[in-house]
């Protein structure tokens, strides 16, 4: 799910190598962080956050179908 995730988000934004994606096992499920260049950050977010909702409902479609709960969060530096 993390590559998923990573390669979805360097296809969309300007530098793709400082694309950084991490992901940790919870309680209620698994957090994946998303970590992109500062001049990138409105790129994932879009206008109105569409974009990352967008991604959003894409992990937790794809995680419902692996019996898992993906929260995406997207960390600022």
């Amino acid at each position: 799910m993390e590559e998923f995730v990573a390669y979805l988000v360097k296809n969309m934004v300007n530098l793709p190598e400082s694309v950084n994606v991490r992901s940790m096992e919870g309680q209620s499920g698994t957090l994946i962080e998303i970590r992109v260049a500062p001049e990138d950050v409105g790129k994932v977010v879009g206008r109105k956050g569409n974009v990352i909702r967008s991604l959003r409902t894409l992990a937790m479609t794809i995680g419902a179908r692996l019996g898992r709960r993906i929260h995406l969060e997207i960390v600022q530096p």
